[in-house]
């Protein structure tokens, strides 16, 4: 398995409106070595620090991956829990866009 998968990392990104009619970005990063029971929560935050989060991820070209509701629910978690079982089969399609994601990078990369 590609090195990089193993250390998987994924930000995802929710804008939703909040009590002041304003947008309120919310971002989450997520954690996973094989061996692993399942991939924790790596880091999590709301405005400034959803921003910081998002910039840190395009920095290392980690791939980004959008969800609203998962990301509202991941981000109630505390950093370095494991994600809860019910959530495992849609953080396995992440994971699955992830590896997609390395593998086109890798062509693309290759054609250079």
């Amino acid at each position: 398995m590609d090195k990089e998968l193993q250390r998987f990392r994924n930000k995802i990104s929710d804008e939703k409106t909040n009590k002041n009619g304003k947008n309120s970005k919310t971002a989450v990063a997520l954690s996973y070595e094989p061996g692993e029971t399942a991939p924790k929560i790596l880091a999590t935050g709301k405005g400034q620090v959803a921003d910081k989060i998002i910039k840190t991820a395009e920095e290392n070209d980690v791939p980004l991956y959008r969800d609203d509701k998962l990301a509202d629910t991941l981000s109630k978690l505390e950093i370095g829990d494991m994600i809860p079982p019910e959530l495992y089969e849609v953080v396995a399609e992440i994971l699955v866009f992830v590896d997609d994601m390395d593998k086109l990078k890798a062509k693309i990369d290759g054609h250079k």
